[in-house]
C-alpha cells in the first residue's frame, strides 16, 4: 500500500521535534536511567534512533571492541546492527548526543523532503520484509515514537500518547494483528476477535479467522473474544516492553477467556 510521502515526512519531523523537546528538558543524570529495554539506558535509546538515521545516511557505526552477538538481548542481525551504534556511542556526553540527534535528523529531514512520491513507492527492504520505502519510513516513525515512550516511561514524564504521530505508530502496530491472532495465538478456524482501545487513542478492530486471520469491517455476531485495553497498554504489550503477566490485569477479556489470554500473551511482536 502506498504511503503518502508528505504525511509520513511531516509525522517524522513532528516526532523528532517531540523527542528533541523531551531530551532538552532532561538533566544529564537522567540519560543514564535504565529503560524497559534490556541493558538499554535512556541514552542507549537515543543512540539507537541516531544510529539508524546515520545508517540511512550511509554512515558506518563507530568501532566496537565487543562481540555484540554474544549479548543475551541481541537476538538477530537487526539487533546486532542496532547494538553496534549503542555500544559505539555509549561514551558520548548527553550534550554531544543531543547535538548528534539534531544534526542527523535535520539532514534526514532535508533528504526526505527532496524525495518524490515515486521514490516513496519504490520497492525497499524494511524491518518487516520487502515493501516500499514509504512503508519503511512509517516503520521509522513507529520506532522513534516507541522509543520516545520508552524514555518518557523511564524519566516519569508521560505524554505524546495521542495525535498524528501516535496514530500513525498505532496503524503500523495494528497491521500485525492478523499475524498475532492467527499465527502466534493460534486462533481456530471460525474464531472472531475484537480489540477495543479505550484511550488516549480510541479504536476498534475486528479480526476473523477464515483460512487466515484478517481484518473485517464488522462481525456477523458477537466476537468469540473481545479484548478491551488502553492504547498505552496495547503499545507497551505489542512492543514487548516488560513481562505480559504484569499487564494482564490491565486487559478486560470477554467471551472465550482462554483464547483471549493466549492473544494477550502473543501481543509482543517487535524484533
Amino acid at each position: 500500500m502506498s504511503q503518502d510521502k508528505d504525511t509520513v515526512v511531516a509525522a517524522l519531523a513532528a516526532e523528532w521535534a517531540a523527542i528533541d523537546a523531551l531530551l532538552t528538558a532532561l538533566p544529564p543524570e537522567q540519560w543514564a536511567l535504565p529503560t524497559s529495554l534490556p541493558e538499554w539506558s535512556v541514552q542507549d535509546n537515543v543512540s539507537h534512533i541516531i544510529g539508524t538515521e546515520y545508517a540511512l545516511d550511509g554512515q558506518a557505526p563507530p568501532p566496537c571492541a565487543a562481540d555484540v552477538r554474544t549479548l543475551p538481548h541481541v537476538r538477530n542481525d537487526i539487533g546486532a546492527a542496532n547494538e553496534l551504534w549503542v555500544q559505539g556511542l555509549r561514551t558520548e556526553s548527553p550534550e554531544r548526543m543531543l547535538e548528534r540527534f539534531r544534526d542527523i535528523t535535520a539532514t534526514r529531514h532535508k533528504a526526505l523532503d527532496a524525495m518524490s512520491q515515486a521514490d516513496f513507492d519504490k520497492p525497499s527492504w524494511t524491518p518487516a520484509g520487502r515493501d516500499t520505502f514509504g512503508r519503511f519510513m512509517r516503520i521509522r516513525l513507529f520506532d522513534c515514537w516507541m522509543h520516545e515512550q520508552d524514555i518518557r516511561e523511564s524519566v516519569g514524564v508521560p505524554g505524546h500518547e495521542d495525535g498524528p504521530c501516535a496514530e500513525m505508530a498505532l496503524t503500523e502496530i495494528a497491521g500485525a494483528l492478523g499475524y498475532i491472532i492467527g499465527k502466534k495465538a493460534g486462533a481456530p478456524e471460525g474464531a472472531t476477535v475484537t480489540v477495543e482501545l479505550t484511550g488516549p487513542i480510541h479504536g476498534t478492530w475486528h479480526v476473523a479467522v477464515a483460512g487466515r486471520a484478517a481484518f473485517v469491517d464488522e462481525l456477523p455476531g458477537p466476537a468469540t473474544t473481545t479484548l478491551r485495553l488502553s492504547s498505552t497498554v496495547f503499545t507497551r504489550l505489542t512492543g514487548g516492553r516488560g513481562p505480559v503477566a504484569d499487564r494482564l490485569s490491565d486487559v478486560t477479556i470477554e467471551g472465550d477467556t482462554e483464547l483471549g489470554t493466549r492473544i494477550v500473551h502473543a501481543l509482543p511482536f517487535t524484533i
